[in-house]
C-alpha cells in the first residue's frame, strides 16, 4: 500500500515539473522560455541544413554502410574461398587415402611375389647344392673305384710277378722279352 502512495506522489511531482508549466506569459514573447527554446532549436536546425550537415551525416552513414557492405562481401568471398579450400583439402585427403591404400595393396602384392621368388630361389639353390653334393659323391665313388682298381692291379701285378718269378726260368724269360720287344715294334709301326 505504501508503494502506491509513493508512486502517485512521484507522478504528481513529475507532472508539475514539465516545461510547459514553467513558462509564464503569452507563448509568442521572448519572455516565454518555451518560445525562446523553440526559436533556438529552429535556428539550430536551420544552421545544420545551411551547412548541409544532414547530407554530410547521410554521406558518412552511406560511406559507413558501403564500408560494412564491402566488408560483408569480402567476408562472404573469404568464406566461399575457405569452403572451396576445405573441399579441395578434403578431396586431396580422400585421394591421398586412396593412394595410400593402393600403395599398401601394391606393396603387399610385391611382398607376396618377392616371398614366392625367394622360396623359388631357395628351392633352386637347395637343388643346385644337392646336385653338387651328388656330383661330388659320384666323383668320390669313381675316385675310390679307380683307387681300388689301381690297387687291385698293383696287387695283381705283384702277385703275378711273384708267381712268374717262381715259374719262369732264365731261358723262358729271354723268350718272353724277345716276344714283348717284337710286339712293341709291331704296335709302333
Amino acid at each position: 500500500m505504501k508503494t502506491h502512495v509513493v508512486s502517485l506522489g512521484s507522478l504528481t511531482l513529475a507532472l508539475a515539473a514539465t516545461p510547459a508549466l514553467a513558462a509564464e506569459g503569452p507563448f509568442f514573447s521572448l519572455g516565454n522560455s518555451d518560445f525562446t527554446v523553440l526559436i533556438a532549436f529552429l535556428l539550430f536546425i536551420g544552421i545544420l541544413i545551411k551547412f548541409k550537415v544532414p547530407g554530410l551525416l547521410v554521406g558518412m552513414l552511406d560511406k559507413r554502410a558501403d564500408g560494412i557492405a564491402k566488408e560483408l562481401e569480402t567476408a562472404r568471398q573469404l568464406r566461399d574461398e575457405a569452403k572451396a579450400l576445405l573441399a579441395s583439402y578434403e578431396r586431396k585427403s580422400r585421394e591421398v587415402k586412396d593412394q595410400i591404400e593402393r600403395i599398401i595393396l601394391t606393396a603387399s602384392d610385391d611382398a607376396k611375389v618377392a616371398a614366392e621368388a625367394a622360396k623359388a630361389d631357395l628351392a633352386r639353390s637347395i637343388e643346385r647344392r644337392m646336385q653338387q653334393a651328388t656330383d661330388q659323391i659320384a666323383a668320390a665313388e669313381q675316385s675310390a673305384v679307380r683307387e681300388v682298381r689301381e690297387r687291385a692291379v698293383t696287387v695283381a701285378i705283384a702277385a703275378a710277378s711273384d708267381v712268374l718269378a717262381k715259374q719262369i726260368t732264365a731261358e723262358s724269360a729271354v723268350a718272353l722279352i724277345d716276344q714283348s720287344i717284337s710286339e712293341i715294334g709291331a704296335r709302333l709301326n
